[in-house]
Parts: structure tokens; C-alpha cells; sequence
């Protein structure tokens, strides 16, 4: 809710083909109320930032801390993966 920056609009579409969609809170609105599809976005920032190089800033480049972020997506999807039983498909639906 806080980013209204330049990549909200038509930008974002025409450049990097991709939608923001934010969302904002009820009119009104007193209080906590679980926002649709956060809980996707603060899973996988925790994810990434169980990485001790993802957690703080050591990198000079920020392509360097955007490969240190592939990297660490990859560590966790291959281990992800590494514990699925071989002889049954994964529901998508069901956590692992």
C-alpha cells in the first residue's frame, strides 16, 4: 500500500510486462485485517532473507544482491524438491 512510485501505471505494463495491482485498505478500516495474497509476499521475503548475504547489505552492486537473491530462491526450491516423495505427484493446493 505504501509504493505508489513511477512503476504503477501504464510503465510497468509497456516496459517489464508485468501488472502492480495495489491493494488498499476498507474505508474506514480500524485495526488488522489479512490483506488478499500478502501472506505470498511476507513467505517468500522470509524465505529469501533466511539467507545470511540476503539479510544485510554486503553486496556494492545491486545486480550482486539480485543474483545473491536467484541464488538463494534456487537453494530453497531444490531442497523443496529434494524432499517430495518420488512415487507421488505434489498437490499444488497442499503445503508441503
Amino acid at each position: 500500500q505504501g509504493y505508489e512510485g513511477p512503476l504503477t501505471g501504464r510503465d510497468t505494463k509497456t516496459i517489464l510486462g508485468l501488472t502492480v495491482e495495489i491493494v488498499y485498505r476498507q474505508p474506514g478500516q480500524k485495526g488488522f485485517q489479512v490483506l488478499p495474497r500478502r501472506w505470498v509476499i511476507e513467505r517468500t521475503l522470509a524465505w529469501i532473507s533466511r539467507r545470511r548475504r540476503c539479510a544485510r547489505d554486503y553486496e556494492r552492486l545491486p545486480q550482486h544482491h539480485a543474483t545473491m537473491v536467484h541464488w538463494a530462491a534456487i537453494i530453497h526450491m531444490t531442497r523443496r524438491l529434494a524432499h517430495l516423495p518420488q512415487h507421488q505427484p505434489q498437490d499444488p493446493k497442499q503445503p508441503l
